[in-house]
């Protein structure tokens, strides 16, 4: 079991390799993780201010990405926040994917509890719906091999974020499972397709509320959860425009450089 120094020092040594943009093959033994708990133990010894969540490997196709088994929970921190329309650098990126996401933004707490949330209270507690997009990385050279203690220590792949307006659709009466975001990319197109967020965003949401709470962690108010990518990973590089429209619920995009 690591303890709070090995915590600390396994959290450093991952947070040094974002910052420089270096990768490395895998924690030394003596601060690797060797289950979940432990993963988010790491994780949790992130410095700097919350800006939300993220759910990696909400579909096959991100569960493959990254060779793993079910969905993982990753902090979004405000330094990583891109805006809508903004540039992102691909410095150190070795993923190289931008991935489509339907957001939510939550309108009131959800803390620890005995009981499980139910899916119609975690959606109460939500306030508005977004279109967005991740541009995940990993510290890891091999992340297909790293693992999932590791990758959850490694903050679930997290590494840029772009959140697009707040929609003004009535999303809440819509199958969210139906949606199909038109992605374009280097003059191509790309379709989406809310079901590949584990069955239904929807349903990622309540999955992460359910990971917070087993962990002792309240989902806050005004906190940002991205549900997966609703396409496969799909591949960019520097001078691409990446842009995500979700049709009435609004559209999203950022640049590479």
């Amino acid at each position: 079991m690591l303890d709070r120094d090995q915590i600390a020092a396994a959290s450093q040594v991952l947070v040094k390799h974002w910052r420089d943009g270096t990768k490395l093959d895998a924690l030394e033994p003596r601060l690797r993780p060797q289950n979940r708990t432990e993963g988010y133990a790491v994780q949790a010894a992130l410095s700097g201010t919350l800006f939300g969540w993220k759910i990696a490997a909400t579909s096959e196709s991100g569960q493959k990405h990254i060779n793993v088994a079910g969905p993982l929970a990753g902090r979004i921190m405000s330094d990583t926040v891109i805006a809508d329309g903004g540039t992102a650098s691909m410095k150190g990126n070795a993923m190289r994917v931008g991935e489509p996401e339907f957001a939510f933004r939550m309108a009131r707490d959800l803390p620890p509890r005995a009981a499980p949330y139910p899916v119609d209270e975690v959606l109460a507690a939500v306030d508005s719906l977004h279109p967005a997009i991740e541009i995940p990385d990993s510290r890891f050279a091999d992340f297909v091999s790293a693992g999932e203690a590791q990758l959850i220590a490694d903050n679930a792949c997290a590494h840029l974020f772009v959140l697009g307006a707040a929609t003004n659709a009535n999303w809440r009466a819509m199958d969210l499972v139906e949606q199909r975001p038109q992605i374009t990319l280097r003059g191509q197109r790309y379709l989406g397709y809310g079901k590949n967020v584990l069955g239904h965003p929807r349903i990622a949401l309540v999955w992460l509320a359910k990971e917070l709470r087993g962990l002792g962690i309240t989902l806050r108010a005004g906190e940002v959860v991205t549900t997966g990518t609703c396409h496969p990973p799909l591949p960019i590089q520097a001078g691409d425009h990446f842009a995500a429209d979700f049709g009435v619920l609004g559209m999203v995009s950022v640049r590479f450089e």
